[in-house]
């Protein structure tokens, strides 16, 4: 199996829930927050999704 190198498991916190997704960012491409648009299953709608500790 592969080694991560560079990527870092994060968390991914919606904006109006307390929903979290949990995916991988590569820190040496991406430095600052990742900001995504993906589906709230508590609010059933697309949300922003902050990345957060």
């Amino acid at each position: 199996m592969a080694t991560s190198g560079n990527r870092n498991i994060i968390k991914l916190k919606s904006t109006e829930s307390p929903y979290i997704y949990t995916t991988t960012k590569n820190k040496s491409n991406k430095p600052g927050k990742l900001e995504l648009r993906k589906y709230d299953p508590i609010v059933r709608k697309h949300v922003l999704f902050r990345e957060s500790k």
